[in-house]
């Protein structure tokens, strides 16, 4: 069964800009602004990077509003539904689906970790209330859940569920998940494997570094599409201290600083997140400021 293709390219998954404690909406419009203008493929709102789990369910649909707004259209929109509780779950789902989203993702259920069966139940469920296709998203660094490839299989069998985003910082699960093929696309969820996740058939990213660099960081996806792979290669190297620096504390913190630090947005996060240490906020300028120079 080939499923439906949400985007191809690079999904920014878009920080939550926050002013004293609230979300800053004027900060938000210039963040998609931005976005758009340099082209990105689509935007997540309300994913990991968007703290998503210090947004009370009013603050979530609001920022789902007014992100549908402020993109009108102009890039895909994919909406970030997905908790430990499948009754939430759903209800983030059905919100997402009547607001008119071109699709949602949905995390593994962490912390209370359900079974294989159970995992399957959770996702066929969140399916029968959605409107738009699925997509997964595994990272069992943060969830402690690991999407077996035998719980993939039933999954991928129902028409709402489109693909994956994988997250698991192992080149053996990329080379299995892209067995799948048509009937679960693969996304990145690493910005450290993009090329390694297309050389594999995959159809792009879920990126963080984005935010920062979008332009850039959608550039490695079209060199690759237009057959230009060995630039494609050399510009995810060259990306790679970038990369690696944003990824030295808990994301979205150093993502953040960076962005700050261009006076895109504050730093500000809600606890228990904060701010990089000293070491980290040091390593994150010499690292983008040896890659601006290196252009």
């Amino acid at each position: 069964m080939k499923k439906k293709v949400i985007f191809k390219g690079v999904a920014t998954a878009l920080i939550t800009p926050f002013s004293d404690g609230e979300i800053d909406y004027s900060c938000l419009e210039r963040l998609i602004e931005f976005q758009i203008y340099s082209g990105i493929d689509a935007i997540v709102i309300g994913g990991t990077t968007g703290e998503a789990a210090t947004l009370s369910n009013e603050e979530r649909y609001k920022l789902f509003r007014e992100a549908k707004r402020m993109i009108n259209g102009r890039c895909k929109l994919i909406l970030g539904t997905g908790t430990n509780d499948t009754r939430v779950a759903k209800l983030h789902t059905e919100y997402a689906s009547r607001l008119g989203c071109d699709g949602v993702l949905l995390v593994t259920p962490y912390y209370n970790r359900g079974t294989k069966d159970g995992v399957i139940k959770h996702y066929l469920e969140i399916a029968e209330v959605s409107e738009v296709p699925m997509l997964l998203y595994n990272v069992p660094g943060r969830t402690g859940v690991n999407l077996s490839l035998e719980t993939l299989e039933e999954l991928r069998k129902c028409e709402k569920i489109v693909g994956i985003k994988e997250a698991s910082d192992s080149d053996e699960r990329l080379v299995a998940l892209s067995a799948f093929g048509d009937t679960l696309h693969l996304y990145a969820g690493n910005d450290s494997q993009i090329f390694s996740t297309l050389s594999l058939g995959g159809l792009g990213v879920v990126s963080v570094l984005s935010n920062l660099m979008p332009k850039e960081t959608r550039d490695i996806c079209k060199l690759f599409f237009t057959g230009r792979r060995d630039e494609s290669l050399k510009l995810q190297q060259k990306l790679l201290p970038v990369i690696n620096s944003l990824f030295l504390e808990t994301n979205p913190a150093p993502i953040k600083y960076a962005m700050s630090r261009a006076g895109m947005c504050s730093p500000e996060m809600r606890l228990p997140m904060w701010l990089p240490t000293e070491a980290s906020r040091r390593r994150i300028d010499e690292a983008i400021s040896a890659f601006r120079s290196s252009v």
